[in-house]
């Protein structure tokens, strides 16, 4: 028997009394990614990106392991929501416009204490001000910095649309004016290379795109190593008290760490594992998140059919944004219908033994983004569930 098909053996006994749509985490897969990032970042801190997560049971557990600390989430109402239930350490990785949050924020010691907000733009000061409604706590701020890579004079750019701050004097002169300005202090700088972090670089297939991709990614290593240090430099000489550095992603948390100006690494799709983290040559993770659908019709030979399951993750659409069917090995979408919102086709030799009430596992090609479609995860150990735990779907949050 293969690891997977002894893995569809344990989680079809673990989940046989429950009917289909079910999403699982395998708790012993799960704390074997946690283990290995732990390792890659070679004694620097991991502050979790919860939008890889988006369970608070499981944000709590892999808080309670060595080598983790902090949260970074994605929407000022998540951090403030985190923050009320005793995380104490909330980094907002992205800028907002929430006013009636950040007036909660300067109104709340408690919150303005645990949670640090993202600027790159006078202007975000600006709104902070303007909706502070009276509040007067000082709101912690990091700023970050534009991680991408320039060739050709500029003429060619790689990385994701982020900050417009990319120089030492811009970095240093937006911390000048945050220490200048009263109700805010600078308390740390952020740079994520989602260029490196989140593209891989084995594609199946592809020899000569993963070759291209891996001299792309060392260049913007380098580049980055030696910029990222001078913006430190610069910054810690108006702000000599910053906190904390942040870099990297579960793809570069190597790397990243090997950077003496960076403190502590972000990491988040690394405890589940989705699909796009599988061509990676720098680390291998146990897929750990899963949902199964019920077979429902078997219209032929070599097909049946599951309901629902189109599950896209965001970004450039494509076919590396669908979920994959996983177990039993050997499925494969009819390309001329794909996973559906209603029912989804699947071909293959296994199918014929598939029967009709049968369950079939998928992987997400995100990670925390099938918390928004299943209200609870069954925590497997083995091949029992050991708790059902909710998303913040099943807690009534959706942030985004």
């Amino acid at each position: 028997m293969t690891v997977r098909a002894a893995d569809r053996s344990r989680y079809d006994r673990a989940t046989t009394h429950l009917d289909a749509p079910v999403a699982v985490v395998d708790l012993d897969a799960f704390d074997a990614n946690a283990e290995d990032l732990v390792r890659r970042a070679g004694g620097k801190p991991i502050r979790v990106a919860s939008k890889s997560v988006r369970c608070r049971a499981l944000l709590e557990r892999v808080l309670a392991r060595p080598g983790f600390a902090g949260i970074m989430s994605f929407t000022l109402a998540e951090s403030l929501w985190l923050a009320r239930a005793g995380f104490d350490d909330v980094l907002l990785a992205y800028p907002s416009a929430d006013r009636s949050a950040y007036a909660e924020l300067a109104a709340d010691p408690k919150l303005a204490a645990a949670v640090t907000v993202m600027v790159d733009d006078q202007a975000q000061l600006d709104l902070i001000d303007a909706a502070r409604a009276g509040g007067g706590e000082e709101i912690r701020v990091c700023l970050e910095l534009d991680t991408s890579l320039r060739m050709l004079g500029g003429r060619v750019r790689i990385g994701a649309l982020r900050s417009p701050l990319r120089t030492p004097d811009q970095l240093a002169e937006l911390a000048r004016s945050v220490d200048r300005r009263p109700g805010f202090r600078l308390v740390g700088l952020m740079a994520y290379e989602g260029h490196v972090a989140g593209v891989g670089d084995s594609v199946a297939g592809r020899p000569l795109r993963s070759r291209a991709v891996r001299l792309m990614q060392a260049a913007a290593r380098r580049e980055l190593a030696v910029r990222r240090a001078e913006v430190v430099r610069a910054v810690r000489a108006v702000t000599p008290g910053l906190e904390f550095v942040n870099g990297g992603g579960t793809g570069s948390v190597q790397h990243t760490a090997a950077e003496a100006a960076v403190t502590e690494i972000a990491a988040g799709s690394g405890l589940y594992a989705p699909r796009l983290f599988d061509n990676y040559t720098s680390f291998t993770a146990r897929p750990a998140a899963l949902f199964a659908q019920p077979v429902v019709r078997r219209p032929g030979v070599g097909v049946v059919t599951v309901l629902g399951g189109g599950y896209p993750a965001s970004g450039a659409a494509g076919t590396d944004r669908l979920p994959v069917p996983y177990l039993p090995e050997g499925l494969r979408y009819d390309p001329q219908e794909g996973p559906g919102e209603v029912q989804t086709p699947l071909l293959g030799t296994a199918a014929d033994d598939l029967l009709i009430g049968d369950k079939v596992w998928f992987r997400h090609a995100k990670a925390g983004e099938l918390c928004e479609r299943f209200d609870e995860l069954r925590l497997i150990e083995g091949d029992r569930i050991t708790a059902t735990v909710p998303t913040y779907r099943g807690e009534g949050r959706t942030f985004l």
